[in-house]
């Protein structure tokens, strides 16, 4: 037999629902602020900024042609940043307990449409460290490249600097529960349809219609306790009064 749901029926238990419903979404708001600000560990983020030339020279202005040049440099320089020839001497310098790729993985070099500049971002627990790896990553291309490609062209824009208090980058407490309330307001709305489709116990005439296929005539009004009392008390002295004959 086809089902069909009205609109009205979708309201219907979605209100009969809506505490569940609301329940599931604080439900999820708090184990995420609990997760978020409890279990998750603090990453902080330090960047610094270079320039890429095509060559050093004294010459002040820069053609056209010089800077097309230097910014197809830049896919190169942004593989060798990450590669095990600075990688590894960056971890020597600081004597970091790692490897170039598990190091390779907390960083990010982003570049520029038309730009010759190179932004490094380094993700870390320590904020001191994130700072500190930054730096020294620039500090290493700017000696290693000189052999790797005979050239002096790496200029610092802006270092990476300490911060007194610095705020993680991740995680986003207040980002990871509105995504937390959203998915447990679907997964609530969701639960809520599954139940109700589950649930065979008949509560309308309607229920009844559909079950039996027969239409219904008749409703018997519900009876308060106090009037079956009522009742009973009013069957009792009729009988009481047939067996004494009155």
């Amino acid at each position: 037999m086809e089902e069909t749901i009205s609109l009205h029926d979708l309201f219907r238990v979605l209100k009969r629902r809506s505490v569940f419903i609301i329940s599931t979404a604080l439900l999820a708001v708090i184990l995420s602020g609990i997760i978020s600000y409890l279990f998750l560990t603090p990453i902080y983020q330090a960047s610094t900024q270079i320039l890429i030339n095509q060559k050093q020279t004294e010459q002040i202005q820069v053609n056209a042609q010089d800077i097309q040049t230097n910014i197809q440099l830049i896919n190169t320089y942004t593989v060798i940043i990450k590669s095990p020839a600075i990688l590894t001497k960056v971890i020597e310098n600081l004597d970091l307990d790692t490897t170039p790729a598990k190091l390779e993985k907390k960083i990010k070099v982003e570049t520029t449409q038309d730009s010759q500049v190179i932004k490094i971002s380094v993700n870390d627990p320590e904020h001191y460290r994130s700072v500190d790896i930054a730096n020294t990553i620039v500090e290493v291309l700017q000696e290693e490249i000189q052999i790797l490609m005979n050239v002096n062209n790496v200029y610092i824009l802006s270092p990476a600097v300490y911060l007194e208090n610095p705020t993680p980058a991740k995680p986003n407490p207040l980002l990871n529960m509105t995504i937390a309330a959203v998915s447990g307001l679907m997964i609530g709305v969701g639960m809520a349809f599954l139940i109700n489709y589950l649930d065979m116990t008949v509560k309308t005439e309607r229920d009844i219609e559909e079950l039996l296929g027969f239409p219904v005539i008749g409703i018997v009004s519900p009876i308060s306790e106090v009037d079956v009392n009522k009742i009973k008390g009013l069957l009792g002295r009729i009988w009481r009064r047939g067996r004494q004959g009155v």
